[in-house]
């Protein structure tokens, strides 16, 4: 992982002067209306089955006071007594075992993000206050990471061979296009067939399947849970699926459920296009350009370059037509291109940090200094070469320190390979999850719009679909959940959004909250990827929540505590994953926004 943290200017609600509220009441009785119930189906899946046993062992030296934990689940709730997938979760329990609330689950997005990773650095994003009150955990869902993993491919190699069209982070050439498509149909075929039986058992539901029985496993009557970026859909997929077992569901950085599943309403699109996440981004990206320019040159160094809208697309223009190829100059190796779609992946990257101005500045004066001096350009791409031949021979020194190691450690290790799996783990799970296009050759069709509608970022967001094609990808999880997502829960769902994130639209956030009848939904003018942190606001009003399980007042409005352009110019440090928030903690390390060539929620 690597960076991370996004329409209105409201002034900010401080949920700290601000009376929470309590589930929703009818006007005429003042009685709390009776929240659904979780069906017979769904109870009967999950209640049936014995408790499990987690084997546990000590963590206490990546985290105090932590353990990791393995369970065997059902692959198929329908066949409890068949076939089982390891399941690996991490659990930080409280100091005070007599201040117990519950169990507090956490999911950090993708999908396929680790939330055993996640829970290890809870200590360091959650407040005291939750952290005193609850044993945290994260659970790697089923397939990914520490989980068993689903494999479509024998290897590393077979792995890289199938999917090289997709080493871009979205084709825009003809060639490209058509090495993409290939790929894509490529892995959607490969998976359908050798990742079986797991990758037909990945959709979020069954995620919400294994949670619930894990909270019982827990002792908590009901479930709280704090979920981000594509964790909120696995959040809402759990509200609906068991709504009379809620006590708490804060989501931030919310994912449209209709769009995401392709339940009734939802347009024909590729899935991630109808999540509008390239509108999302375009717009935060465009809204820093004008502040850039209000700004003045004292704050923004576009600012003194011209109209920094204006260069943008002349610099965007310019890498389409000719790409910034920075290679050897003895050997003629190329160690790096950097083109229209690398550039967009790049600013994508910017935009996921709640100080992402300062990089986006950063990045695009650089850009516009190069693609507007070919003589700028000359000189950059000796100086890129020299620091990358540099860092070459620091790796293959490491590499050699490495190779000694591993001579020692291979007997005791079996020279095992096991490969990165991360990208059958994010699609097997949105292609589980939602419906899209039958081909991937419909893709460059669709991709037009998006990028009419989100210039770069439209398409970049949009390809990373192209997979899930129903004529490629023909596993399916016939027990995935497709709505509704209208059910009332027994405790209120907390809804939050970000009006400038670059991943999860804001209109995400609002749909939610629209559709689930017992919600609250706050509201922030922040910046980056989700909420939480980036607020003090925010961040109240969810471990308020969390502590509560009451809501802020209805109309809740933050700010974000870093705002675009507010200090004079400074050279900006190389981006970290952990970033320091307005309260001082880090900023909870959601997925990064670009592993390999894709995107991630």
């Amino acid at each position: 992982m690597s960076v991370r943290r996004l329409l209105g200017g409201a002034l900010a609600f401080l949920v700290a002067g601000a009376v929470v509220v309590p589930a929703t009441t009818t006007a005429a009785s003042g009685a709390t209306p009776a929240p659904d119930r979780t069906s017979a189906v769904e109870a009967r899946r999950v209640d049936s089955l014995p408790v499990p046993k987690i084997t546990w062992f000590d963590c206490s030296v990546i985290t105090p006071r932590g353990a990791c934990g393995t369970v065997r689940l059902p692959v198929d709730y329908d066949q409890p007594k068949g076939a089982t997938t390891e399941v690996a979760l991490f659990r930080v329990k409280v100091a005070d075992p007599k201040k117990k609330i519950g169990t507090l689950f956490l999911n950090p997005g993708g999908p396929g993000g680790s939330g055993v990773q996640f829970a290890a650095a809870a200590p360091f994003f959650l407040a005291p206050d939750v952290l005193a009150k609850f044993d945290i955990v994260g659970v790697d869902p089923r397939g990914t990471n520490f989980s068993d993993n689903v494999r479509c491919f024998k290897d590393l190699g077979a792995q890289a061979k199938a999917l090289s069209g997709l080493n871009t982070p979205f084709p825009t050439t003809a060639t490209q296009r058509e090495a993409y498509i290939k790929s894509a149909m490529a892995f959607g075929k490969t998976c359908s067939t050798a990742g079986q039986p797991l990758v037909s058992s990945m959709s979020t539901a069954e995620v919400a399947r294994d949670m619930d029985v894990l909270r019982r496993t827990f002792g908590d009557t009901k479930l709280s849970y704090l979920g981000f970026s594509y964790g909120t859909y696995l959040g809402q997929v759990y509200a609906n699926m068991f709504p009379d077992r809620v006590r708490a569901v804060a989501i931030d950085g919310v994912l449209d459920p209709v769009a995401w599943s392709g339940s009734q309403g939802a347009t024909p699109e590729p899935q991630t296009q109808r999540l509008k996440s390239g509108e999302g981004a375009y717009r935060a990206l465009v809204k820093i350009l004008d502040l850039c320019k209000t700004s003045g040159p004292d704050f923004c160094n576009l600012a003194a370059m011209g109209d920094p809208r204006t260069l943008f697309n002349q610099a965007m223009a310019d890498l389409r037509a000719n790409p910034i190829v920075i290679s050897d100059p003895e050997t003629g190796e190329v160690f790096f291109t950097l083109d229209y779609a690398t550039a967009t992946a790049m600013l994508l990257g910017d935009l996921y940090s709640p100080d992402g101005s300062m990089f986006v500045d950063w990045d695009l004066s650089s850009i516009v200094s190069i693609t507007q001096d070919p003589m700028a350009r000359k000189a950059a791409t000796r100086r890129a070469a020299a620091a990358l031949q540099a860092r070459a021979e620091t790796k293959a020194a490491a590499d050699r320190a490495a190779k000694v190691k591993l001579a020692k450690a291979g007997a005791r290790a079996g020279w095992g390979f096991p490969y990165d799996n991360s990208p059958e783990a994010f699609q097997s799970v949105l292609c589980s999850d939602g419906t899209n296009p039958s081909s991937a050759r419909l893709w460059p069709y669709f991709t037009a719009t998006a990028q009419r509608n989100a210039p770069g970022f439209g398409p970049l967001w949009s390809w990373a679909s192209a997979p899930c094609a129903s004529s490629t990808w023909t596993a399916t999880d016939e027990d995935a959940y497709r709505g509704p997502f209208t059910k009332r829960t027994a405790n209120p769902v907390l809804v939050v959004g970000n009006y400038w994130d670059p991943a999860t639209n804001y209109a995400g956030a609002v749909k939610a909250s629209t559709l689930l009848p017992n919600s609250r939904l706050v509201s922030s003018n922040s910046w980056g990827h989700t909420a939480y942190g980036t607020s003090e606001c925010v961040t109240k009003a969810v471990d308020t929540y969390l502590l509560t399980a009451a809501v802020p007042p209805v109309g809740t409005r933050c700010v974000g505590d870093q705002q675009p352009f507010t200090d004079p110019i400074e050279q900006p440090q190389e981006q970290e994953q952990l970033r320091q928030g307005g309260t001082g903690r880090i900023l909870p390390p959601v997925v990064a926004p670009v592993q390999g060539a894709l995107p991630r929620l």
